[in-house]
């Protein structure tokens, strides 16, 4: 007895020798044991979840709020100075009995005037738009972040995709191996009875024996690779409850205008435009021309203004007020190691960003010409390939169990089929993920919806992704 699930089907093989109630109560017991542990999910869910757990994506995410920190950092106006003093608290006294603070008529030697108090605010006031140039260093900064972050998702939003279709393409394949199974028991069955009565050779029916056997083990290497494949996707996944019971929707993804029919430089084009990194890289090399701006104006020095109220009851003025003006003199150093640093980054960053659009070039043109192959063999196998093959299949089947072909011509069609099969479900994969590549060279997502999710994963909400985690 075994069980398989396929294409969200249950199918069970039970022995004949089991009937009645006892029977059927298995059956349905077993029948919704089965479909308890299948887990049916969309690709759009399992990106979902992984925007929801996945620990490199929100740490991508951190990166644009620390970017936000210190753009607030560098907006923030120095705060003033305000200090408060008290002099001349010892108890000597004071000879100047000519002072307004001191007690007159009192003798010389006697007077004490009491403490001084000095009181002063001081600001300092950045020249030549330092505080200026800080904001907007740090704009670009975060700037950068965010295409960080959008690179992120287009890489790791590829990486599910991926991992998805490699789990649907293994149930595709054990659908396969359990379709030739059950065809090699019909025959099996058949020509059992031919077999007795001396209709066929005894070496044709063990041939049938020994190709049905293959099948099976080939239903049990699909079976395990349906395994492997929950597993992979898990991994990517950061191993969601019921991750090995998650089971991939039997259908293929339409595909939408990306551009895949434009030409290849017009491609190219709009990749320079819309690539993530390359404009990461970019507002980064702008960053870096902005701090060098910053580092030559740090040779104009900053102005401390500071005005203060003074009173000293043993001076001759009693009350006073005063203003200075602080300059520090840029005579010994004038900045030029920050300015030489600020002009080595630029080049680094422009070096990168150059770097980064030779990449982009070569991304597209990579992947535009694999997504024409993969479409074109795609288009091959059902122009009539496949139907050709399976009628070739079928034919060859009926005609051996009517006698009309040898055996060996009905196991080379059935091996055929097998083949041509597995090379089209292989292709349909490759197909699929040369599209996403393509869309994700030229830095489209072309689900309008997980666009918008990813820019904030804690706010996607779906009751399948609750009821899977």
């Amino acid at each position: 007895m075994f069980i398989t699930t396929m294409n969200k089907k249950l199918v069970l093989r039970l022995p004949f020798r089991l009937g009645g109630i006892v029977g059927l109560v298995l059956l349905a017991s077993l029948s919704a044991k089965a479909m308890a542990e299948s887990v049916p999910l969309s690709e759009k869910q399992a990106i979902w979840l992984f925007y929801q757990r996945n620990l490199d994506l929100l740490a991508a995410r951190y990166n644009i709020e620390n970017a936000q920190a210190q753009e607030i950092i560098a907006g923030a106006i120095p705060n003033p100075t305000v200090s408060a003093q008290l002099l001349e608290l010892s108890k000597n006294s004071n000879p100047n009995s000519s002072a307004q603070g001191c007690p007159q008529g009192s003798p010389s030697h006697s007077i004490n005037c009491g403490p001084a108090q000095y009181y002063s605010f001081s600001q300092l006031i950045e020249m030549a738009g330092k505080r200026g140039l800080r904001q907007e260093t740090s704009a670009i900064a975060t700037q950068a972040a965010e295409s960080d972050f959008q690179d992120a998702v287009r890489i790791f939003t590829n990486m599910v995709r991926d991992a998805y279709y490699g789990l649907l393409q293994a149930q595709k394949n054990q659908w396969l191996a359990q379709e030739i199974v059950n065809h090699y028991k019909d025959i099996i069955s058949n020509n059992r009875l031919r077999l007795q009565a001396g209709d066929i050779p005894e070496s044709d029916f063990l041939r049938i024996e020994v190709e049905a056997l293959q099948a099976q083990s080939d239903l049990d290497n699909a079976a395990a690779a349906i395994e492997q494949a929950q597993a992979a996707l898990a991994i990517t996944l950061n191993w969601p409850d019921k991750s090995m019971q998650f089971v991939a929707e039997d259908r293929w993804p339409s595909t939408q205008d990306i551009g895949q029919n434009l030409p290849r430089d017009a491609l190219i084009t709009k990749a320079l435009e819309l690539r993530p990194d390359l404009q990461g890289d970019k507002k980064r090399a702008e960053q870096a021309d902005k701090a060098l701006i910053l580092a030559r104006k740090l040779k104009y020095p900053d102005v401390t203004v500071s005005s203060g109220y003074a009173r000293d009851p043993s001076n001759t003025v009693l009350d006073s007020y005063f203003v200075g003006v602080s300059i520090p003199i840029p005579l010994f150093y004038q900045y030029k190691g920050e300015e030489n640093a600020a002009a080595v980054s630029l080049s680094q960053m422009r070096i990168a960003a150059q770097q980064t659009e030779l990449g982009v070039r070569s991304d597209v043109v990579s992947a535009f010409a694999t997504w024409k192959s993969a479409d074109k063999v795609v288009q091959r196998y059902q122009d009539g390939l496949l139907d050709r093959t399976r009628k070739i299949r079928d034919r060859a089947e009926l005609a051996y169990t009517k006698g009309a072909t040898s055996i060996l011509d009905y196991i080379d069609a059935q091996r055929t089929y097998k083949t041509v099969m597995l090379s089209y479900f292989t292709a349909v994969t490759n197909r699929i993920n040369a599209y996403y590549d393509l869309a994700k060279s030229l830095g489209i997502e072309p689900n309008a919806e997980l666009s918008q999710q990813a820019s904030n994963p804690g706010n996607i909400k779906s009751d399948r992704v609750h009821k899977i985690n």
